[in-house]
């Protein structure tokens, strides 16, 4: 037996008779920790721009690697939004080939080297990229832990949306009781949680929508004043609005649609009023003269949700408040429907047609 064998058994012996205490061999360190993952999943491929078609439903993508800081997530469900189709039609550039998505939720099965905080088998959201997809490598900032009493296509439903309009109508304009709101596109996935997140604060909201189903829903939440601007009077809707408001025009317009609307919002809203543009449904603004602004002292922001949650603070502030109102039964989700991933096309094809109430949702 060599000398260092000999030296490391009188270590052993000493130990057992408590004259030192065992130190623990300890293991190499292992970057990542995770359950049984495989090797590649169903997944949809953005390769180039265009329409629908061109999203690409595949079953051997392979499965991402997180990378410090990030955890590898099984998605249950996965949220679709309109900025999807902006990346999708090049309005917004990426890089490509790509995986769309922005928000997902589902259970972690692998941690990247030093990601603390969780641990495998954690039910979690995310904000994050590549979501139309099995699995994706996702920030671990910017996920949080789903709490007991709500479902997966609850929180999904409500995340990204929620989120956004929480900020927006905190921050981007507070918005104070009594004051009168328009907002466009009040049936759809950000529009249905913004009404009902408005008349709690005690805002007088004056929603559009397009044809009779969409404006009864807007209604149910209890919107003011509710427009069909595709019905004959509401092709007019700014009327609808000056005459609502005692031609006085809102303090604020919530403007998703963008191209279609930009100009009537610009009519609509009071003097020293404040205009908020956070889509383009129907197309970008032009290019917007700094001298519309002047006559009557108007003010116009065009935010994104993620200017507001940058730090981690930031970011569960929101999140607790949105799962508050979530758990308290005060906000409503409404699901138009659970899309497998392989129709993914008919789903874009749903949301770009405004035929989705609510929000549109993909299952792997």
């Amino acid at each position: 037996m060599s000398s260092t064998s000999l030296r490391r058994t009188s270590l052993r012996l000493a130990a057992i008779r408590g004259q030192i205490p065992v130190i623990p061999q300890t293991r190499p360190f292992s970057p990542i920790r995770r359950m049984s993952v495989p090797t590649t999943m169903k997944a949809v491929v953005l390769e180039t721009t265009g329409g629908p078609e061109v999203l690409q439903f595949k079953t051997d993508y392979p499965v991402p690697s997180p990378q410090e800081g990030e955890l590898l997530v099984r998605n249950n469900i996965s949220g679709v939004n309109f900025i999807d189709t902006y990346f999708r039609t090049g309005l917004y550039a990426s890089p490509k080939p790509e995986v769309l998505g922005r928000e997902g939720a589902g259970t972690v099965v692998a941690l990247g080297p030093n990601t603390t905080g969780f641990q495998t088998g954690d039910r979690v959201v995310w904000l994050g990229t590549g979501g139309y997809a099995e699995f994706t490598a996702v920030p671990a900032s910017k996920t949080v832990k789903i709490p007991e009493g709500l479902t997966d296509e609850d929180v999904i439903a409500s995340f990204l949306s929620g989120l956004t309009i929480l900020a927006f109508t905190k921050e981007t304009y507070p918005v104070k009781k009594g004051d009168w709101v328009l907002l466009h596109a009040a049936a759809g996935g950000a529009g249905y949680l913004m009404t009902q997140v408005l008349k709690s604060i005690g805002a007088k909201v004056i929603g559009t929508a397009g044809g009779p189903e969409k404006c009864a829903i807007v209604k149910s939440l209890g919107a003011d004043v509710v427009i069909d601007y595709r019905s004959e009077e509401g092709k007019d809707w700014v009327k609808l609005v000056k005459e609502a408001t005692g031609g006085q025009g809102v303090d604020v317009v919530y403007d998703s649609v963008g191209k279609d609307t930009w100009e009537g919002s610009l009519e609509a809203v009071k003097r020293k009023g404040t205009i908020i543009w956070f889509g383009n449904a129907s197309g970008p603004i032009p290019p917007l003269p700094l001298a519309k602004l002047s006559p009557k002292a108007l003010k116009v922001a065009r935010p994104t949700l993620f200017t507001y949650i940058e730090t981690r603070e930031e970011f569960e502030y929101y999140t607790n408040e949105l799962f508050r109102l979530l758990l308290s039964g005060e906000l409503k989700v409404k699901i138009h429907k659970v899309y497998p991933l392989e129709d993914v096309v008919q789903c874009h094809k749903d949301l770009e047609g405004r035929k989705t109430t609510g929000k549109p949702l993909l299952k792997a």
